[in-house]
């Protein structure tokens, strides 16, 4: 029974029964949905006057990040490193020889506190990966260095890191990565940038 346009019943008229979309299209598209959708479409039912189109990117990015770190902290499996270690021995070996640099050069390079860095340096040192010493001229200063045995094992543990990342990124074309480098580029110079204000 329909109801016409002047708001009366018409019991001689069937309602057409609706069947769900079962084509390929409409099939990969449920398939393809994520968490993020489904906080969307919550929000979207319960605050319908706001603009939430920006949490389907940020929302994502930051899901992305324990997911991304799982899988590359696997790679670092093979060399014994964990990621911490890995990022101390990366940042000194992609400086170039002799290898060197000083504990706020890391730190800086890392993004993390010099506290952050000494606690690395300890554990890196106590497996015969880096060395501390003192500065020639400047006995103040500190510099940490790559061994021998560090360099083979950043050397090792670099070749598997990478060929994880490829893996992760495998989904995507050369023309949708360069896209993507892009977009994430500029998004950390906008960030970056002393007097950016939300």
């Amino acid at each position: 029974m329909t109801t016409d346009i002047r708001g009366k019943h018409n019991p001689h008229t069937r309602v057409p029964s609706v069947q769900p979309d079962t084509s390929p299209r409409a099939t990969n598209e449920s398939a393809d949905l994520d968490a993020v959708d489904s906080i969307l479409d919550q929000w979207a039912s319960q605050r319908p006057d706001l603009d939430l189109s920006a949490m389907s990117i940020l929302g994502r990015i930051i899901r992305l990040v324990p997911l991304i770190n799982e899988r590359l902290g696997a790679s670092f499996q093979f060399s014994g490193l964990d990621f911490p270690s890995f990022d101390v021995l990366a940042a000194l070996r992609r400086c170039g020889e002799p290898y060197e640099q000083t504990p706020s050069q890391l730190a800086e390079a890392m993004m993390v506190t010099a506290g952050a860095v000494t606690q690395r340096l300890v554990r890196l040192e106590e497996q015969g990966l880096v060395t501390r010493s003192h500065h020639k001229t400047d006995r103040r200063k500190v510099i940490v260095a790559l061994t021998w045995r560090g360099v083979r094992v950043i050397d090792n543990a670099l070749v598997q890191h990478a060929q994880q990342e490829e893996a992760i990124l495998s989904l995507f074309t050369e023309d949708e990565r360069e896209q993507f480098t892009g977009y994430l580029r500029r998004l950390v110079v906008f960030l970056s940038t002393p007097d950016h204000k939300v």
